[in-house]
């Protein structure tokens, strides 16, 4: 495939970083994305994309589910998602939004958890999840507004940039956008299609656990460690003074997500 200028391949193998770093952040947001979506019990659920199955045991834990399926291209977050005890009854495999591993209509769900902007082509991934659920089934997904500045690190990702620092970026990043994430719903001849945005907030220790903990992102975490020690800390220093931080020393970080749904049109 063909990356777009100004990205890079962001990889996610190690489900126990990813757990700590965006996990958290996905179940946050995925806790109100479900109770939005506001499904019945007993579906036939696929998590596409499920990484670590961060959002997938949400899924189990909140949905009552039937039956949960969730497919990743990492064999790393494979492995975590495997280990939790309460997705035990999961079935995860590997494989590719694209070219989902399925026969037609087998699901009654078919979701993204910040998955859309690391699709390559965005567009087919969407016609997938409506190619594998039945008729009349649901089909939604949530990602960072990242045009927007809804992601949780978005205050590194503007000062790496007026550094002049090159910052990865999700191949389909255009994808976040709501409006973008409505066309590609009526373009794959869903219906009933609805748009909200979904914001959170995450507490920290102090700024040292803030950091530390931003230091596991993918995304950003190997590109800061290759700054000079000087740049390091100015750059520390510039998201000290941006964050909120309490009288107790706690920092309150904070995230905006766009979620979308719809669903296959009944026979």
């Amino acid at each position: 495939m063909t990356t777009p200028p100004g990205s890079t391949t962001i990889r996610f193998d190690d489900g126990a970083s990813y757990e700590e770093m965006m996990g958290r952040w996905s179940r946050l947001a995925g806790d109100v994305f479900l109770d939005w979506l506001a499904a019945p019990p007993g579906l036939r659920w696929l998590d596409v994309g499920c990484g670590n199955g961060a959002f997938t045991e949400a899924i189990v834990e909140r949905c009552k589910p039937g039956a949960v399926d969730g497919i990743d291209p990492s064999d790393g977050q494979l492995g975590f998602a495997r280990a939790r005890s309460a997705t035990r009854s999961v079935r995860y495999q590997r494989g590719d939004a694209m070219a989902l591993p399925y026969a037609d209509a087998q699901f009654d769900a078919a979701v993204m958890a910040l998955v859309i902007f690391f699709v390559p082509d965005p567009a087919k991934g969407v016609a997938e999840m409506r190619r594998v659920v039945n008729p009349g089934g649901l089909v939604a997904a949530y990602a960072w507004d990242m045009h927007g500045g809804g992601f949780p690190l978005d205050i590194l990702g503007k000062e790496l940039r007026a550094m002049g620092a090159p910052v990865p970026k999700p191949p389909s990043v255009d994808a976040s956008r709501i409006e973008a994430m409505r066309e590609l719903w009526r373009e794959a001849e869903l219906v009933d299609i609805e748009t909200r945005q979904i914001a959170v907030s995450r507490r920290f220790d102090d700024f040292d656990h803030w950091w530390r903990t931003a230091m596991l992102s993918a995304s950003l975490g190997q590109r800061i460690a290759q700054l000079a020690p000087a740049d390091t800390e100015w750059l520390k220093a510039r998201a000290r003074e941006q964050l909120v931080i309490a009288p107790d020393s706690s920092v309150t970080g904070t995230g905006r997500a766009n979620a979308v749904k719809g669903r296959r049109r009944s026979a």
